[in-house]
């Protein structure tokens, strides 16, 4: 079949040779055939990605249906203590090389947030952990907690920068270990510290300022109304709450989604991320806020600052390809090679995105004025 010279599937025997001869292929058999070695892509591999529909069509496969009656459907329904702690180390504690290859020096697995998009992602980074602690308008001697902290960089950070007394939450060991050490380093183990711990089972607060960056997704859409239902309970009602979560367009297409959508969603769930399926569109997660006694203040589209970052992280990763390869496979470099590259242009299209959102308790006596002069908008704030 005719493919643009930038790149060519090479197939390594004849049946896989023979489906490609008939045309374009599902997503989801082009990526089974290269990460399991039957199908090489030559030439650049971003090519292939941006190109991919000239090769690739979105159909549903077997696999698909297996894997949503099997695997999807039951975690959706279950979302377990048990349940979401295996599969969370399954993922977190696969090792802090491994991470770091694409994560880089600051370890944050998070959007970062540029101003330009020349900026390395350590600048944004940097960048992004100012604006959550500008948003939160924190302050010294605060009782802040970061739930989902990874490996502990806002949280040592703030402590650090702003004079916050900071605790983070994690259920990765390999993360809370990382994230001590990092802590101890900045100097501030009198008013840091990482509790590896499900959320469930966080110590009640009352805390000035909460933030979950990214980690929320994990909890399921069963469970997300409930764990708004917590956050309140654990906020200061004069307290703020920073909420970073990706999220899916709105916009509806044949039967209500966009197939290319949806059949990324099931890779990045099968994969990547099993369990995270409280990705959703704005509607659901305001509306569940909203629901717990929430009052949003500002909401902030950062989904092409999540294409800028997960391109710095495929420069990464494939710059460290050797030491991947030797250390953990070419099955897992082609798989993490395909998730990041794939997610680069699916956040550029609108496909994924992610917000920020700062809210309040929705009392009478909440001080709004506090919002005036504030940093509300990191677009118009930290040019």
């Amino acid at each position: 079949m005719d493919v643009p010279v930038s790149f060519r599937l090479k197939p390594k025997d004849p049946t896989v040779s023979a489906r490609y001869a008939a045309g374009k292929v599902p997503m989801t058999t082009l990526i089974e055939d290269y990460i399991h070695e039957r199908l090489d892509i030559e030439g650049d591999f971003r090519t292939f990605i941006r190109e991919r529909h000239t090769v690739a069509d979105y159909k549903f496969v077997a696999d698909h249906f297996k894997f949503l009656i099997t695997n999807f459907l039951p975690e959706v329904l279950v979302h377990s203590q048990e349940q979401d702690v295996r599969i969370g180390r399954e993922h977190y504690d696969r090792g802090n090389d491994f991470f770091g290859w694409f994560l880089g020096p600051r370890m944050i697995y998070t959007s970062g947030f540029f101003t330009d998009t020349n900026q390395s992602l350590e600048e944004a980074q940097d960048q992004k952990m100012r604006l959550v602690g500008e948003k939160l308008q924190l302050k010294k001697g605060e009782r802040y907690l970061d739930i989902g902290c990874g490996w502990g960089t806002l949280v040592a950070t703030a402590a650090k920068d702003y004079g916050v007394d900071a605790t983070g939450i994690t259920i990765a060991q390999k993360g809370a270990a990382y994230g001590t050490e990092q802590i101890a380093r900045m100097g501030v183990a009198d008013r840091a510290r990482i509790l590896t711990l499900d959320y469930r089972d966080i110590p009640p607060g009352p805390y000035n300022k909460i933030s979950c960056l990214e980690m929320a997704e994990h909890v399921g859409v069963r469970k997300f109304q409930a764990f708004m239902e917590q956050v309140y309970g654990m906020l200061a009602d004069d307290g703020l709450f920073y909420l970073q979560i990706a999220g899916l367009r709105a916009k509806k297409g044949t039967l209500g989604f966009h197939f290319e959508d949806l059949v990324w969603g099931l890779f990045m769930n099968k994969y990547i991320f099993p369990g995270a399926d409280a990705s959703m569109p704005l509607s659901f997660v305001v509306s569940n806020m909203e629901a717990a006694g929430f009052e949003i203040h500002s909401v902030e589209n950062v989904g092409i600052h999540y294409s800028l970052t997960i391109s710095r992280w495929y420069d990464n990763w494939m710059t460290h390809r050797t030491e991947i390869v030797k250390v953990y496979g070419e099955w897992w470099f082609r798989l993490w090679q395909m998730f990041l590259g794939w997610s680069v242009e699916i956040a550029a299209q609108g496909s994924s995105t992610c917000f920020q959102i700062v809210a309040n308790k929705n009392l009478d006596g909440f001080n709004r004025r506090r919002w005036i002069g504030a940093v509300n908008l990191g677009e118009r704030d930290l040019e």
